[in-house]
């Protein structure tokens, strides 16, 4: 502490943290100089970046809110204003980087606001500049490993998550965002680690692990921990009711506790705990989760006359859902919904699921703050049970 003390009184206060980092830390972290005339003007195109979204998301959700009412403004008038209003954003990141052709962390900045608003190609050409001008810059190699997590191919995401952790162990979303690939694309990472399957569930614990140990009070992470022992066979019970006990403990209000409340009620109900399946499904009280809580009552009822008659029942019609199309050339992603933790540098922004107006898809809902060019969880990511599944904090 009165190391810390001492560097940000010293003259030269960059510096001066960057070095006290590196001698309690090991790791040698660059930390611009604010007062200098580029890095000003960087942190206004971040500020402007964070408007930009802000305002279009801000127009969204008045637009849903409009539309309600039956009235609200016509999709072809709502994407012609956010085209306009991107770009005059792109223009500005362009602008930024005709003069300073060379600043990395601009050129991963633009990358994440082009993955924002779908443009994937322009985002990749970005992410990949900036991590040819600045090799040691973690966010670059982790938001690469993210595109070809999506994209592939999926095993240079495994190399790319692992230079990011090498260059910055101390980020949790660089475990979190490997824990999810590894764990998706099973099969490739048994080809690309030599080893088998069981190791390879044990290795995505692992990475989770380390990323909980750095952010122990993020929630969803939790429920992405806790949504992996779906996945795994034979199925792990104790150690499923752990993680998502443990992510009760994180649920930041109650329709999130109700949610893992379905959770464990389903876990409880297949390993034939039937008291304790019941007492969580009387502890969902939320009418959203009503069709899903009635699905379960429905099929713990089935389940424990089946165990006291011995006699297998059908199961109800109102229970069979259709079977899901797979994922074109991503069968093992087949099941999973993409996430987005974008990274770049220096402001705080966005994480978001995809939300369609009209043929305009753009990134912009459900907002977590993240560092904009720093750390970004754009993994494909873990989806619930067909009959399950968990609802995000707003």
């Amino acid at each position: 502490m009165i190391g810390l003390l001492s560097a940000l009184v010293a003259t030269n206060q960059p510096a001066a943290v960057s070095n006290l980092v590196k001698e309690t830390t090991g790791i040698k972290v660059e930390i611009p100089d604010p007062s200098d005339p580029v890095e000003m003007a960087y942190k206004k195109l971040m500020e402007d970046d964070d408007a930009a979204l802000d305002e279009v998301d801000k127009w969204i959700k008045e637009n849903r809110a409009f539309a309600a009412k039956g009235a609200g403004e016509s999709s072809a008038s709502l994407n012609a204003r956010i085209k306009t209003r991107f770009d005059l954003m792109r223009k500005e990141y362009d602008d930024f980087l005709r003069q300073h052709p060379n600043h990395a962390r601009a050129h991963v900045a633009y990358g994440s606001f082009l993955s924002d608003i779908n443009d994937e190609e322009g985002a990749e050409k970005e992410w990949e500049k900036g991590r040819d001008l600045d090799p040691k810059n973690p966010a670059a190699w982790n938001d690469l490993a993210n595109y070809y997590g999506h994209e592939g191919p999926v095993k240079k995401a495994f190399e790319y998550y692992e230079k990011a952790i090498e260059l910055d162990p101390t980020e949790s979303v660089y475990y979190h965002n490997m824990g999810t690939t590894v764990y998706l694309f099973r099969k490739d990472a048994v080809e690309y680690y030599h080893t088998n399957e069981q190791a390879i569930f044990d290795k995505a614990l692992d990475l989770y692990a380390k990323a909980t140990k750095l952010d122990p009070t993020n929630f969803v992470l939790a429920t992405d921990v806790a949504m992996t022992y779906y996945g795994i066979k034979p199925t792990r019970t104790d150690d499923a009711l752990k993680a998502w006990n443990e992510a009760l403990k994180l649920a930041p209000s109650d329709r999130e506790r109700e949610g893992v409340y379905l959770h464990l009620a389903r876990l409880e109900l297949n390993a034939e705990r039937f008291a304790e399946s019941q007492t969580h499904l009387n502890m969902v009280t939320n009418a959203m989760y009503d069709e899903l809580k009635t699905r379960l009552a429905r099929n713990l009822a089935k389940r424990e006359r089946e165990k006291e008659t011995g006699i297998k029942e059908p199961d109800p019609l109102a229970d069979k859902l259709p079977k899901k199309k797979k994922t074109p050339d991503k069968d093992q992603a087949s099941a999973t919904v993409p996430t987005v933790i974008p990274g770049a540098a220096g402001t705080d922004k966005i994480v978001i699921s995809n939300l369609v107006v009209s043929n305009l898809s753009i990134h912009l809902d459900d907002r977590v703050n993240q560092p904009r060019a720093a750390a970004t969880t754009n993994a494909p990511k873990p989806a619930p049970p067909t009959d399950l599944e968990i609802t995000k904090p707003n």
